[in-house]
């Protein structure tokens, strides 16, 4: 049974059914309230477990009265079951200001974890996992996703990014232009789902792969890409270095840029400098 005046974050499945854990479908069917991304894709989730509680509609274009409704009942004694329309709630997915206020407000919250597509595609990408960064859905415009992408240039840790079809080629398209062709990419599609593959290799090879058969620009992706591998000889603080100024150079010149990596890394000044420059 679920315990009153309690927040539940509740992980649902990415594609197959059969991966709903059984306390996930417990906490929903005792739940007071059920705050989902999209309560008609919801529904049917619901509807093929046999639960029927109330659904009440929060996503990110939900209103702050939404967010307060939702915090009066947690007050008030109720267990509300937070979900979205997939996977683990809150990896780009609504749900951060809710927790946040609930949180501040003293209320419980409690996680009722479960599949992620993050997690799942890392754990069978063959890439290292003991070190990865998220950066979730990348921009849609191309000047953003550009800028995002320059950012992971120099990450050493593992980068996992979600992507759509309908931009799937113009993303590996911007990554092999700034990451460079020869960076390893494990491409997970439609995972748990009927059709689901998966892809590894370099993003040139990404590339072709992509191409030669429109069935693989179909579905929902996670790209787990490879780190920077320092070049012999190359201090291994100089890719974060890197990192650091061309996050800074938006609002600082190169050399201030420069001389502030320098103060956090403990590296040269002239050697970031230098570095930056033949980028």
């Amino acid at each position: 049974m679920a315990e009153t005046g309690c927040l539940y974050v509740v992980a649902t499945p990415i594609g197959n059914l059969a991966d709903f854990s059984a306390r996930g479908r417990e906490v929903l069917a005792a739940a007071d309230c059920i705050a989902a991304e999209d309560t008609r894709h919801s529904g049917k989730l619901l509807a093929h477990f046999g639960v029927n509680r109330p659904l009440l509609s929060y996503h990110d274009h939900s209103s702050e009265r939404t967010r307060d409704k939702l915090l009066r009942m947690l007050h008030e004694g109720a267990s509300v079951a937070l979900i979205s329309d997939a996977g683990t709630p809150l990896i780009s997915d609504p749900g951060y200001a809710l927790v946040k206020a609930a949180r501040n407000e003293g209320i419980e919250v409690l996680p009722i974890p479960g599949p992620s597509a993050l997690i799942a595609a890392l754990s069978v990408s063959g890439l290292p996992t003991d070190r990865f960064t998220f950066a979730g859905f990348l921009p849609a415009a191309q000047a953003g996703r550009r800028k995002r992408i320059e950012e992971l240039k120099e990450e050493a840790a593992t980068s996992i990014v979600y992507e759509s079809a309908h931009r799937m080629l113009d993303c590996v398209d911007d990554l092999i232009e700034i990451l460079g062709e020869g960076r390893r990419v494990f491409i997970a599609r439609e995972m748990t789902k009927q059709f689901e593959s998966h892809f590894l290799g370099s993003l040139e090879q990404a590339s072709v792969w992509l191409r030669e058969d429109a069935n693989h620009l179909k579905g929902e992706f996670v790209l787990v890409l490879a780190g920077h591998e320092a070049k012999p000889g190359e201090d291994e603080r100089l890719p974060e270095a890197l990192r650091i100024v061309a996050l800074l150079q938006d609002d600082l010149p190169l050399k201030k840029s420069t001389a502030i990596a320098a103060k956090i890394t403990g590296l040269r000044k002239n050697e970031i400098y230098r570095a930056a420059v033949q980028k």
